[in-house]
C-alpha cells in the first residue's frame, strides 16, 4: 500500500487559516510555528485554497509574503509547499537547467520517476511559468546520450500497463548487447527500451536479462557506462523496481554523502509527501538501520528541522 504523510485536514477552514497566516506574517516577528502548523498539516489542494482566501483577504500574494518574511532553507520549504505538484516540478527543473551550473541529479530524480501524465502536466506548467519549452531547454543545457535519454523521458510516451512476455527475452538480449558493445547505436537502443517500455514489461525484461547474463541489470550498467548517462539509466531501473526505495537511496546520499544537500532533501520530501513518503521512510529504515527522522534531526536545526519533520509526520518514530 503506497502511502504519503500529508493528508487533507478534517474540518478545513481556508478563511480561518488565511487569517492565522496573515497574523503570523504581519506581526513584528514572524510566527514561524504557526506557518509550520498550518502549511505542513494541509494537503496541497487545501494550501492552494488558503492562498486564494489570503489574496481575497489581504490583496496580497501568499508566496510573495512568505518569500519576504522568511529566509534560507526554511523559506524554500514553506514556499515549495505552496506550488501545485506540476508547478513545483517545473520550478525545480527550471532552476536545475538555468542556474549557474546544471543540476543533473535534479533532472534525473524528476524525469526518471514521473508518469506520462505527470510529465505532461509539468511541461504545461513549465511553459506557463517560464514561457519556455522544457524539451528545448533540456536540449540546449545538456549533452550527449544523457541529453538524448532525458529528451526521450520528457516526451512522456512510455507505454502503460502493457506487457508482452514473448518480446521480453528479445529486449533483454538487446540490453545485454548494448552493455557489451557500447556503440552510439547500442546506447540509443538501451535508452529507447528503458524510456518507452511499460514498467510491467521492463520487470520481465530485467528478469530475462539476469537469466541471459547471470548479472543484475544495474551492475551491468554500472560496469559498462559512466557519468550522468549511467546514473540516469540506473535511476530508471530503480524507479521501475520500487520508487520508494529509489528515493530512500537518494535521500540517504543527499544526507550523508554531501553533508546534507538541502535542495535534494527538500525537493524529495515535498514532492513525495502526498504520494509515498511513508513508504520511503520504511525503506530508509530497513536499508540503512537509522530512521529518516533520526538523520534529519542530526543534520538540520531550528524551524527548518521542525518543518522537515512535520512533512515527514515526524512524531511517528517507528520508521
Amino acid at each position: 500500500q503506497i502511502q504519503g504523510t500529508i493528508f487533507p485536514a478534517p474540518n478545513f477552514n481556508p478563511i480561518m487559516d488565511a487569517q492565522l497566516l496573515g497574523g503570523a506574517l504581519q506581526g513584528i516577528s514572524c510566527e514561524k510555528d504557526v506557518l509550520i502548523d498550518i502549511l505542513t498539516q494541509r494537503c496541497n489542494s487545501q494550501r492552494l485554497m488558503i492562498a486564494e482566501a489570503y489574496r481575497d483577504m489581504y490583496g496580497r500574494d501568499l508566496i510573495t509574503d512568505l518569500k519576504e518574511n522568511l529566509s534560507h532553507h526554511f523559506k524554500e520549504v514553506m514556499v515549495g509547499l505552496m506550488y501545485p505538484p506540476a508547478s513545483y516540478d517545473a520550478h525545480e527543473l527550471w532552476h536545475a537547467l538555468k542556474g549557474a551550473d546544471t543540476e543533473e541529479k535534479c533532472l534525473i530524480d524528476i524525469l526518471a520517476s514521473r508518469s506520462n501524465m505527470e510529465i505532461f502536466q509539468m511541461k504545461e506548467a513549465y511553459l506557463m511559468q517560464y514561457n519556455n519549452d522544457l524539451q528545448q531547454d533540456i536540449d540546449s543545457e545538456t549533452s550527449g546520450h544523457f541529453r538524448d535519454t532525458l529528451m526521450n523521458l520528457a516526451q512522456g510516451t512510455r507505454m502503460e500497463g502493457y506487457a508482452d512476455p514473448s518480446t521480453a527475452a528479445q529486449d533483454a538480449m538487446i540490453l545485454w548487447e548494448a552493455c557489451q558493445q557500447k556503440t552510439g547505436e547500442h546506447k540509443n537502443m538501451l535508452q529507447m527500451i528503458l524510456c518507452n517500455k511499460s514498467y510491467q514489461q521492463l520487470w520481465m525484461v530485467f528478469q530475462e536479462f539476469q537469466n541471459i547474463s547471470g548479472q543484475d541489470i544495474v551492475d551491468a550498467i554500472n560496469e559498462c557506462y559512466d557519468g550522468y548517462f549511467q546514473e540516469l539509466l540506473v535511476a530508471i531501473v530503480l524507479c521501475v523496481r520500487d520508487k520508494p526505495s529509489y528515493f530512500a537511496y537518494r535521500l540517504y546520499n543527499a544526507i550523508h554523502d554531501f553533508g546534507f544537500h538541502n535542495k535534494t532533501v527538500i525537493r524529495i520530501l515535498i514532492a513525495r509527501s502526498e504520494i509515498d513518503l511513508m513508504n520511503i521512510r520504511q525503506r530508509y529504515k530497513e536499508r540503512y538501520g537509522k530512521s529518516l527522522i533520526h538523520d534529519i534531526k542530526h543534520f538540520a536545526s531550528g524551524h527548518y528541522e521542525s518543518a522537515l519533520l512535520a512533512i515527514c509526520a515526524g512524531d511517528a518514530e517507528d520508521y
